[in-house]
């Protein structure tokens, strides 16, 4: 009975740990939970492409997506690795704009 309790009060606790987590996230910016979603799965569709593609580093670039606009931060190595990483977030489903705030390092 003791272990049914403890499970019980532990997934309570993740339970509430998760809403408050996204619940806050979906507040704070004024979102509902539906375009919560959707920009999440922009980001995550955005940041898969650019693994796939050998010309940009995904691991240099941050993206941020709020209201289907993406948000690219971070380094690049060219104008050109600058410029195709805004065309990938630019094709991407859904994405509505891009603004590229990549900084080429010299």
């Amino acid at each position: 009975m003791s272990k049914f309790i403890r499970a019980i009060a532990f997934a309570a606790v993740s339970a509430t740990t998760i809403l408050a987590a996204t619940g806050c996230s979906v507040a704070r910016d004024q979102q509902s939970v539906g375009s919560y979603v959707d920009d999440s799965a922009i980001t995550a569709s955005v940041k898969a492409k650019m693994a796939e593609d050998k010309s940009v580093s995904a691991t240099a670039i941050s993206v941020e997506t709020l209201k289907g606009v993406v948000q690219l931060s971070g380094f690049a190595k060219s104008e050109s690795e600058k410029a195709r990483a805004a065309e990938i977030a630019r094709t991407t489903k859904n994405v509505s704009e891009v603004r590229n705030s990549i900084v080429v390092k010299p």
